[in-house]
């Protein structure tokens, strides 16, 4: 980055850069009135940066539906069978993003120019696909070397469309706002993250616009190559700390609550309103992101709060996340979990004195196939790697195994974790408490997990328990007590 660009950014002081939900995203309302406006600064909505994130549902039809695996427009080209598969996505995304534009905008001039904006970026791209695809028909070009780039693009398109959108509606209601596109769509240089961010941003007054940045950034890094569909939260936090914000704020749907409101219920949970960045990468590997865990430590080393916030509770101050926050006594402030982990088993008596040469080369199978380790356990002879895989994955995996140990018993087994989590824990018989609680319920624990650093414990259960072991752990450790700024434990 340039000493230009260093001077721009320097000037810009006591803003905050927030973060748009893809659900909320979808009700534009309540993000002008809930968010824009409500938490305008004596009277003045200036003085943030907004990232968001495409309308709820459309990154899933552009890529991949995230919860069921449905190919999107990039799954059905990826698998490169039927070309018309993917045409066909492309088409039905194009129906999709037009719907949402004639919610959001009047009939007549406004309508057809937002159509027309985001018609031409999926012309675009059917042109790029096509022409690929007609390319990769000849033997010195394979698909694969090109598929992420693609992803890259599709995925832009989402977020591309809810900031024009947006930026546009939001002028359209009195308040100076600018879209920022960081998406780099016909860019003829590919710059680093923190330069892109930059020179987008350079010479933008926070006193009097309000800037819209998409969530998706084009950069010589490649964002989704390592955090795929969290790339927003990348982008989002790179804009905090270069542009040295006072404050990070993520818009949700939801509270960040004590537990899972589906399993506990609604009236039991409370937001947390305080914790640390500890905190957060436990839920992160858990897969309960309240944000990516390389994201928060942009944050944390630039001593960035980050707060969360309910988009429908504007009134609500959220919880704030830093990295200094210990309660005042020891708390559990969340009970969280994972459903669908398969518990990999590596038995072998060889192992006596050799751990680490089978630990090293299981955790390079299951590097290789790209899965995610919540937990492990090791004994003498055994090592067990908890993964949050899915079971085409995990045969990968095992077949690597047993290739590397022939003489190994490698066994697999469906399970559930479920996690007690505080920013401070050390509490006096807090471990037996909490296996009684499980076993008043009749739950078995299969494997259990308490670290030194007294943030979390870990209860490997069978999975047909984990609804149950939630509302008992929850039960037991949060309910019992009196809600003030944190949950404590007595």
């Amino acid at each position: 980055m340039n000493t230009q660009k260093e001077n721009e950014f320097s000037a810009l002081t006591q803003h905050s850069v927030e973060k748009i939900g893809g659900t909320s995203m979808s009700d534009y309302t309540a993000v002008r009135d809930n968010i824009i406006l409500a938490g305008a600064q004596g009277g003045s909505p200036y003085g943030r940066i907004f990232v968001v994130s495409a309308y709820g549902g459309v990154t899933d039809l552009l890529l991949e539906n995230k919860r069921n695996g449905q190919p999107g427009v990039y799954g059905h080209f990826a698998d490169d069978t039927n070309e018309e598969n993917w045409r066909a996505a492309l088409s039905a995304v194009g129906n999709t993003l037009r719907q949402i534009n004639e919610e959001l905008f009047a009939q007549g001039a406004e309508l057809d120019e937002a159509n027309a904006y985001i018609e031409g970026r999926l012309f675009e791209a059917e042109r790029c696909m096509e022409n690929l695809h007609k390319l990769c028909q000849h033997g010195h070009f394979g698909l694969e070397d090109h598929l992420l780039t693609v992803r890259e693009m599709l995925a832009s398109i989402g977020e591309a469309h809810s900031a024009w959108n947006t930026a546009k509606l939001l002028r359209r209601d009195g308040i100076q706002a600018q879209f920022v596109d960081l998406s780099g769509w016909k860019s003829e240089l590919t710059l680093p993250l923190d330069e892109h961010i930059a020179q987008e941003l350079a010479g933008i007054n926070l006193d009097k616009v309000l800037p819209i940045v998409t969530g998706y950034a084009h950069c010589q890094e490649g964002l989704m190559a390592t955090f795929d569909r969290g790339y927003s939260e990348m982008t989002f936090s790179r804009i905090a700390v270069i542009s040295k914000a006072s404050e990070a704020v993520i818009h949700k749907e939801y509270h960040l609550s004590s537990a899972d409101p589906r399993l506990v219920g609604e009236n039991k949970v409370v937001p947390i309103g305080r914790t640390n960045y500890d905190v957060a990468d436990q839920l992160a590997n858990l897969g309960m992101e309240a944000i990516h865990p390389r994201a928060a430590k942009g944050l944390r080393q630039q001593e960035i709060p980050l707060r969360v916030k309910n988009t429908f509770e504007p009134e609500h101050g959220g919880t704030l996340i830093d990295g200094d926050y210990r309660s005042e006594q020891p708390c559990v402030e969340i009970i969280a979990g994972r459903k669908q982990v398969y518990a990999l088993e590596v038995f072998d008596q060889d192992m006596v004195g050799s751990l680490w040469q089978y630990e090293q080369k299981i955790l390079a199978a299951i590097q290789r196939f790209k899965s995610n380790v919540i937990t492990k356990d090791i004994n003498a002879n055994t090592i067990t790697h908890y993964l949050g895989a899915n079971l085409k994955t995990v045969k990968r995996i095992v077949s690597a195994v047993k290739q590397e140990f022939p003489g190994a018993e490698v066994s697999t087994r469906k399970v559930a974790v479920v996690s007690a989590i505080g920013s401070d824990m050390q509490v006096p018989g807090i471990l037996a408490k909490t296996v009684s609680a499980l076993a008043s319920a009749n739950i078995s624990v299969l494997a259990m997990h308490q670290s030194m650093r007294q943030v979390d414990m870990q209860f490997v259960i069978d999975e047909k328990d984990y609804e149950q072991a939630v509302a008992s752990l929850h039960s037991c450790l949060v309910e019992v007590h009196d809600h003030g700024e944190a949950i404590c434990v007595a």
